[in-house]
C-alpha cells in the first residue's frame, strides 16, 4: 500500500495532523504520543513545532519546516512558526477574496490566544499574546489557595454566575472575547479565527454580530500550501 502524505504541527498541548487521501486533506488532533509517529500508512513530509519535541527517529531535520521557508514579508526569525503559517495562509485566502485592502488580524485560539496583524501588502505587523481559556483557568487554580481546577466544560449562560467554578469559566471566556472585541473595534479589520477553541469563540462572536472568517485548521493549511 502506498504511504499517504502527512503534515504534523507539534503544539504546546496537542499534536495537529493533516492527512492526504485521494488529493484531499483531512485534519485531526491528538494528545502527544510517540506511538502516533510509528505508522506504515503515512509518511511525514513536513513537520513543525512550537511545543516540546520528544526524542525520536521519525522527525528529521530535513523534513522540518523552518521559519525562513514561510514567505511572509518582514517576518522576524523569533516568531512562532504557527503564527507565521497562520498569518501567511490567511493573507493568501484574504487576497484571493479581495479582503486584504485594510490588512487582517489572525486570532489563533489555542493554549495561547495569539493575535497576529498582517498589513495589506502581506507584511507582519506585530501582535498580542494572552493565556488561552484553559491556561487561564489552570493559572487561577495553581496560583491561589482556594480556587480548584475546572472539572466541567459547559459555559454558564448567566453573565455573573453564582458558583466559583462557573465564574472562573465565564471570566476566562470573556477575557478572550473582550480582547478580540477591543482589537477589532480599534483596527476595523477582518478577523481570521483558528485554533482549538475557535469554535467556542466563533459562537459568541457571531452572537455579538462580529464578522469572523472561521478557518480552524489555518496553520496546517499553510503547511499544505507550502509543500504543494
Amino acid at each position: 500500500m502506498k504511504e499517504k502524505k502527512c503534515c504534523l504541527l507539534i503544539g504546546n498541548t496537542r499534536w495537529h495532523w493533516a492527512l492526504e487521501n485521494n488529493n484531499s486533506w483531512s485534519f485531526t488532533h491528538t494528545q502527544p504520543s510517540l506511538s502516533n509517529l510509528k505508522s506504515d500508512l503515512f509518511s511525514i513530509c513536513k513537520w513543525a513545532a512550537v511545543g516540546p519535541v520528544p526524542k525520536n527517529h521519525f522527525l528529521t531535520s530535513s523534513t522540518q519546516l523552518k521559519i525562513t521557508e514561510v514567505p511572509l514579508l518582514k517576518l522576524p526569525l523569533w516568531l512562532g512558526i504557527d503564527r507565521a503559517l497562520a498569518g501567511w495562509q490567511a493573507f493568501q485566502k484574504a487576497k484571493a477574496k479581495n479582503m486584504h485592502s485594510n490588512g487582517l488580524l489572525i486570532a489563533d485560539a489555542g493554549t495561547i490566544l495569539s493575535l497576529t496583524k498582517i498589513t495589506s501588502t502581506g507584511e507582519f505587523d506585530g501582535g498580542q499574546l494572552i493565556p488561552g481559556l484553559r491556561l487561564q483557568q489552570s493559572a487561577m487554580a495553581n496560583g491561589t489557595e482556594n480556587l480548584n481546577q475546572i472539572t466541567q466544560t459547559n459555559i454558564p449562560p448567566e453573565e455573573f454566575p453564582m458558583g466559583t467554578e462557573e465564574a472562573m469559566i465565564k471570566g476566562s471566556l470573556n477575557s478572550l472575547l473582550g480582547t478580540l472585541l477591543i482589537t477589532q473595534r480599534e483596527e476595523k479589520i477582518p478577523i481570521w479565527l483558528c485554533g482549538g477553541d475557535s469554535e467556542l469563540l466563533l459562537e459568541h462572536l457571531q452572537a455579538l454580530e462580529i464578522d469572523v472568517n472561521h478557518c480552524p485548521n489555518l496553520v496546517l493549511e499553510g503547511m499544505i500550501n507550502l509543500i504543494n
